[in-house]
């Protein structure tokens, strides 16, 4: 990790990198449903590992509305994500008639707020020293997260104990608006869109930096394997190279993507790529990203996922992996 001009901190590659790489792979520090808590959600999933679950799954024993795909994820649940006191906090605003009325006047969004709150309360319980892991990430809170702070604090404080003061749940609220990521349901080809199952904070993942042309991109694996988050390198890059991502899907238009970055993360994008598109002069020749586009773009519908090459032995046909349907094509330049 280094300061990157104009950015703050960064990932740097350490040695030279080659496409298909995985340079990271990370276990969330907080993790939580992306449900409000009054609506049950479109796909019955586990509410510790979010895969579909069958009308079989194993309720939790202190609560009727949480479940989980196995007895053993509702054990390892109970130990982390899923404790005693988060079961009963939740249980108990969606119970107590003032809370309940008060969060149903208010957007769901309020209501997954709450959910966070109660798991950086649970994680602070777990393990007091995770709290400066989460506080050292960034974020600041604005007049909006100082008033959910304040109104979210108010009501847990009606229905348990909380050791997060105002103030602090105020910063930790900020620390997850700016550094959760989506974890999200599988891919269909006939649609709909692909839902939000949980949001998830991984502490290094958060440092990779946004480019509109990335050099990397990250891959979940919800119903096939676990929450961990993974990242891949899409092309070769050399030793001192910032390692980059994309905080979206690559093929959006130059006009989206800048209102994306500046509403959602408070930056105006300045690489080659919006330069290009947003310059305003008439410009000959193709734009540079134009090939990187027409090769790493899924094609597969209702996707526009990012293809990186698929981890294997290096023997040719090389495959390229999409990380938002899992479909695979080869690479027709190593072909």
């Amino acid at each position: 990790m280094e300061e990157i001009a104009g950015k703050g901190r960064g990932l740097v590659a350490a040695q030279p990198l080659k496409a298909g790489q995985t340079v990271l792979t990370e276990s969330p520090l907080v993790l939580y449903s992306a449900s409000p808590l009054f609506a049950s959600p479109a796909v019955a999933h586990c509410d510790r590992c979010f895969r579909t679950v069958a009308s079989d799954a194993v309720p939790c024993p202190s609560c009727p509305t949480h479940r989980f795909c196995s007895p053993k994820c509702l054990s390892l649940a109970l130990a982390s994500s899923h404790s005693a006191w988060a079961c009963r906090a939740l249980s108990s605003l969606a119970q107590h008639p003032h809370c309940s009325s008060m969060l149903q006047e208010h957007p769901p969004e309020r209501q997954v707020q709450a959910r966070f709150v109660v798991a950086a309360q649970s994680l602070v319980l777990r393990s007091p020293s995770q709290l400066h892991t989460l506080l050292s990430l960034h974020g600041t809170p604005d007049g909006s997260l100082v008033r959910a702070a304040r109104f979210l604090h108010s009501l847990l404080s009606l229905v348990c104990e909380l050791e997060l003061s105002v103030d602090l749940t105020a910063q930790l609220l900020a620390k997850d608006r700016l550094n959760s990521f989506c974890l999200m349901a599988p891919y269909s080809p006939d649609g709909p869109q692909r839902s939000i199952r949980a949001y998830a904070i991984y502490p290094k993942s958060t440092f990779f930096n946004h480019s509109c042309v990335p050099n990397a991109c990250r891959f979940d694996y919800v119903d096939k394997h676990d929450t961990n988050i993974v990242f891949r390198m899409i092309v070769d890059v050399a030793e001192g190279e910032e390692v980059c991502i994309s905080y979206f899907r690559i093929n959006k238009d130059y006009c989206t993507r800048k209102r994306i970055l500046m509403e959602d993360y408070g930056f105006a994008c300045e690489c080659d790529r919006c330069n290009w598109e947003g310059g305003g002069e008439e410009r000959s020749g193709d734009a540079p990203h134009v090939g990187f586009l027409s090769k790493y773009v899924c094609g597969r519908k209702n996707c526009a996922g990012t293809l990186a090459p698929k981890d294997g032995d290096g023997l040719p046909p090389r495959l390229l992996e999409c990380n938002f349907c899992g479909d695979l094509k080869i690479d027709a330049d190593e072909h």
